[in-house]
């Protein structure tokens, strides 16, 4: 089957997507970014996925996040990506904003891994034959490298925004220990760190606890949130039990022994709290992280447009009082 060619709507900007100010810099970011970790890999139909990119983007979403293992397998999301660039994309490249990481396991040997000069550039270069891309716009450090000296990880993310294989770098999954050194490190080089890219949810504040968030805003970095639904725990999947095709029930990277009596009645608590708002789990959950200022955007996963379209109704409604936010609080325990 031939597929019909793509043209984008016209109004994909003025549809309800907002626009969140990427730190001290030009870049403005949708509040809801499409994330390509899973749904997007050889094991699901091409046509599926691009369904969901060009709709995505229809909608006003126009940053894409990838990594170079993303799929399943390993580099199959890239490649999906690619063949929709190619097809379709193209012409509206200058309006996306599209990352790639490395850092974790891609191919073997020492030199597949962590976060070594020779690894770095040589994964850069083989996701952009992969996505049929000349740059990428962010390039991030996937995680921190606890043997590789972080100046020389550092000076490879320098080198290669000088090299215009990106235009901007970033840092994801780094502990606060080191966040100074690595903001001031690529500042003095006069290649700031554009975004940090962490785990941040309801359920998970670290970035909150251990002034990830903080930091960022403190030295202008721009902060963007995977995982906002819990792997899907703050959204209605779980609340009537653990259905047989979701991640709990195979252990697909997520332990269905956090799934307790207790555990799922505080979902259906923050359940009770959104619908009070006239929101889903997951609308609520989305537009928490971004109830301020210290959160740029949020990755979402989709695994249809129905779902891209649930999700973008968060940002209708951001708002929280004090009241709402204390209940949530009390409700996980903190």
């Amino acid at each position: 089957m031939i597929n019909s060619v793509y043209s984008a709507v016209q109004d994909r900007y003025d549809c309800g997507m907002k626009y969140r100010r990427c730190g001290r810099s030009g870049i403005l970011l949708p509040e809801i970014s499409l994330g390509l970790w899973h749904n997007f890999g050889d094991q699901a139909p091409l046509s599926r996925s691009r369904d969901m990119i060009l709709h995505a983007f229809d909608k006003g979403i126009c940053h894409f996040d990838l990594a170079n293992n993303y799929g399943p397998s390993y580099g199959s999301a890239e490649a999906t990506f690619g063949q929709i660039m190619k097809s379709d994309m193209r012409p509206y490249r200058d309006e996306m904003f599209i990352s790639t990481k490395a850092g974790y396991d891609m191919w073997p040997g020492p030199y597949g891994n962590w976060g070594s000069r020779k690894y770095l550039f040589s994964s850069l270069d083989q996701s952009l034959k992969r996505m049929n891309l000349d740059y990428v716009d962010i390039f991030y450090t996937h995680r921190f490298d606890p043997v590789t000296p972080v100046e020389e990880t550092l000076q490879a993310l320098v080198d290669i925004a000088r090299s215009g294989k990106a235009l901007y770098v970033g840092i994801s999954n780094y502990p606060c220990e080191i966040l100074d050194h690595a903001y001031d490190y690529l500042a003095s080089r006069d290649v700031p760190c554009l975004l940090y890219q962490g785990k941040y949810n309801i359920l998970n504040r670290e970035p909150e606890t251990r002034s990830i968030l903080a930091k960022a805003k403190e030295k202008g970095s721009g902060f963007i949130s995977f995982s906002p639904l819990a792997q899907g725990l703050l959204t209605d999947r779980y609340l009537g039990g653990i259905p047989s095709d979701s991640r709990a029930a195979r252990n697909a990277s997520l332990d269905k022994g956090i799934l307790t009596p207790e555990f799922v009645d505080r979902l259906r608590r923050l359940n009770g709290v959104a619908a009070s708002r006239g929101q889903s789990l997951a609308q609520m959950a989305l537009a928490w992280n971004l109830k301020d200022d210290l959160v740029t955007s949020v990755i979402i996963g989709a695994s249809s447009t129905a779902q891209i379209d649930d999700n973008l109704n968060a940002v209708r409604n951001t708002a929280f009082t004090k009241e709402e936010l204390d209940l949530i609080n009390q409700i996980i325990g903190i």
